[in-house]
């Protein structure tokens, strides 16, 4: 009998740790606050764990979104880091190396079009080189050309 005690005891150890560690749908809930708390519409999202790693008390998520009833088109794909913290898991960022939505950092990528960006000016922050910043003075009326009429 102490025996069937102790692996019982073994067993629902085991069990119990793994419940709460190594669960997507803690990992999808973790997501799901996270997107509530940046105010999106979660009850318009259908939200899938495409794949989750974990290591440890880290874990590497992508997740699936897409609009509820909508067909055809394909899902926007996000990949989250995540943290067991307090017991619970939590999005604490984009997860290592990735981009969010496939977009790059316009500022570490390559210029597609080849060739380097000017430089800045001398004396400004201007992250865009030589380029003049966005905006600036709407030009005076009588600079513009006479509007044709229809």
């Amino acid at each position: 009998m102490r025996l069937l005690s102790s692996l019982l005891l073994i067993v629902c150890l085991v069990g119990c740790q793994r419940g709460g560690a190594n669960d997507t749908g803690a990992v999808r809930q973790a997501v799901i606050d996270r997107l509530a708390k940046g105010g999106y519409n979660i009850s318009g999202m259908d939200i899938q764990v495409a794949s989750v790693k974990f290591s440890g008390e880290q874990a590497d998520a992508t997740i699936s979104l897409t609009a509820k009833g909508q067909t055809g088109a394909p899902p926007m794909s996000l990949p989250y880091h995540l943290e067991r913290q307090s017991g619970k898991w939590v999005v604490t960022g984009l997860a290592k190396g990735s981009t969010h939505g496939g977009a790059a950092d316009p500022n570490t990528a390559p210029n597609p079009h080849g060739g380097a960006m000017p430089p800045a000016a001398a004396g400004t922050d201007n992250p865009h080189g030589g380029m003049p910043p966005a905006g600036g003075a709407m030009p005076s009326p009588k600079d513009l050309p006479p509007a044709k009429k229809k």
